[in-house]
Parts: structure tokens; sequence; C-alpha cells
């Protein structure tokens, strides 16, 4: 089953083509991080001009790479939520009516399921059951995952997700947008700088890791790095990479004792992590030096926002023994759209 998918949740308008028994054919991707790097953030109505003026066009582009046409198409999936509410009906309006115009089934996807299926896409995918760290700019979770669509959530952030407050810290140190890869680089260069053994200038927090339960918070760590900023004053370049380096190292050692918890309590010992901040390397080796469960991830290309895991996450539902589809004629988005519901995904369709 030849399936197109479809990205427009937030600042990335991605498109895919997955095959159901040979995997993925191939997927672009347009970044907007040019559009919204002087603002610091996402601009929700910059964002959906944009998919506007690039969904059709990339759309041509990977059939014409690909050497398919429109009527190759079996089904269309699309990502309907959660996300930004505009970019979001971008997407789904444009799958619904070109799957009604080629009279072929499409199916509306959860983000964040697509997030934590993506690493199946790799040559050795994890096993079910295992225990997710969704982490990214939107949102932080761990949710412990029974089965395709048995999911349930353990726990979450209360306020700022992992990646918002790299993004709102990076923006406090004068970096650039999206904020993480620049924390990243400056955390690195300071841990390439210290002698070994050798303590970091500054221990930040780990917050809500001296309560039980594996909910988390972020906000309060984001402030702790602005008033660490101001007792620096001007900042030099040395100040940047040594709070750069305390703010990932906390939010890194957060994550570890969280999941460990998680892994604890449920007994499994494999661990995925998807989303944007899991292409954080730091993140990636700690995890796997700190925790006796396997890990297993997305390639880099695939934890951030991507049309890949849309199509994938699509095939796994369209052409499994449910065969799931959306037949209604209804255009539907959910800005939020809680992963635990997915259990009722074919009744609520």
């Amino acid at each position: 089953m030849l399936i197109l998918g479809i990205e427009t949740s937030c600042d990335e308008t991605g498109l895919a083509l997955y095959d159901s028994e040979h995997g993925l054919i191939d997927h672009v991707l347009h970044s907007q991080t040019d559009i919204h790097k002087d603002y610091g953030g996402v601009v929700p109505e910059l964002a959906s001009r944009d998919h506007i003026r690039k969904i059709s066009p990339l759309t041509k582009l990977i059939l014409a790479n690909n050497q398919k046409k429109l009527t190759d198409l079996q089904g269309i999936a699309y990502t309907s939520g959660p996300g930004l509410m505009g970019a979001l009906l971008i997407g789904a309006t444009f799958a619904k009516t070109l799957a009604l115009s080629l009279q072929i089934p499409s199916l509306s996807i959860n983000h964040m399921e697509a997030h934590l299926l993506a690493p199946m896409m790799e040559k050795k995918p994890p096993p079910f059951p295992f225990v997710a760290l969704l982490v990214s700019g939107g949102h932080t979770q761990i949710v412990n995952v029974k089965a395709l669509g048995e999911y349930e959530l353990m726990g979450e952030s209360v306020d700022d997700a992992a990646g918002e407050a790299f993004d709102k810290t990076a923006k406090i140190l004068g970096l650039g947008y999206p904020g993480g890869p620049q924390i990243a680089a400056a955390a690195s260069a300071a841990r390439q700088k210290l002698s070994s053994g050798a303590p970091a200038r500054f221990r930040f927090p780990r917050p809500m890791t001296d309560r039980p339960g594996l909910n988390l918070s972020f906000s309060g760590l984001k402030t702790f790095a602005q008033n660490t900023i101001k007792e620096c004053g001007t900042l030099s370049d040395k100040d940047i990479e040594d709070i750069s380096l305390a703010f990932e190292d906390a939010v890194v050692e957060t994550l570890k004792i969280k999941c460990e918890r998680a892994l604890k309590e449920t007994g499994i010992d494999h661990l995925v992590i998807a989303g944007g901040v899991s292409a954080n390397q730091h993140l990636r080796k700690y995890l796997e030096n700190e925790l006796s469960a396997t890990i297993y991830y997305a390639s880099p290309e695939f934890c951030t926002d991507n049309g890949a895991m849309i199509a994938h996450a699509g095939a796994l539902r369209m052409s499994g023994q449910k065969q799931e589809r959306d037949l209604s004629l209804e255009i539907k988005t959910t800005p939020r759209w809680n992963i635990e519901a997915l259990h009722n995904f074919t009744e609520s369709i």
C-alpha cells in the first residue's frame, strides 16, 4: 500500500512516500526556521501561510522525484493533532480534499504517536512493550507503550516542555533559534574544556526529582538559568558555555531519573526516546551509560517533525488488522489530543 504522509503541525512542512511492504521510499522537508528566527519563536499565522505556499509544490516534487503519479497513491495519512490549529488545518484540508478527489482512503494521525513509533523505521526497531520518552518543544511525556494504539501516559511536563525550556533559555543567553542545538553546541564546548573529573562551574537543580511520581517541570529551571545570567552581568563566551552546560546537564539528568523510575515501575527494559530533543547527543549517551535498559531512537532526520513518521504511522494503522480508515467528509483537527485516547481511535472516526 503506497501512502502519502503529510506533516504540518507547527513550523515544518513534511511530505513522505511510504510503502507498507517495502518501507520508506522518500521524504522531503521544508523548515520555516528562517521565517521565525527573528521573533525567537514560531508565529502561528506566518506558519500557516507558509504551509499553504509549500504543501502543493512539495507534493509534486516528491512524486516527480520517485516517478510516481497521484493516481499511484493508495492512501493519505496526515497530522490532525496536537499542534497549531491553523497549521493543522492546512494539512488536513489538503489531505482530505486530495483523498476525496482520488477516491482513496485517508487517516488522521496523532503527532505524538508518530514520534514514538518513528524508531520502528530503523533496522533494529524496539519490541513491544516499551517505555517511551517523548521530548520535544511542545511536549515532554513518559508513556508505557503496550502495543500499537495501547498507550498509558505515566508522566508529563506540568509547565514548560524540555524543548521549550531549551529555546527560552537560549533566547535569554542571546543564542539563535531554535535554541536546543545552540545550547547543545555551547555545552559541548564547555564539556571539552573541563579537565577529567573537574566539577562544572554551575550546578542547576533537578526539578521534581525529590518527590515521587513521573511528572516533570522545566519552568523553574529556566528561571534559575535566568537568575544565574543576571548574576553574571555582561556575558562572556565562557559564561554562555558554562551556563549552557549546567542547563543541559540538569535537563538530561532529570529525564534520566524519571525514565529510570518508569522502567522500574513497569518492569520493562526497552526505552524509546523520540521527538526533537531526542537528537541531543549528550542525552543519548547519558541514557545509554546510566540506564540498564536498551535504548532506541530514530535517525536525527526523523527526530524533528517530518512527513516520514506520519506516513509510517499511517501505514501501520491502514494496512494492519483493523485496516483503519477515515471515511467521513469532516475536516477535523485537534490542537490537544491525549495519546491515551487512541485506544478508541477507530470508534471515533
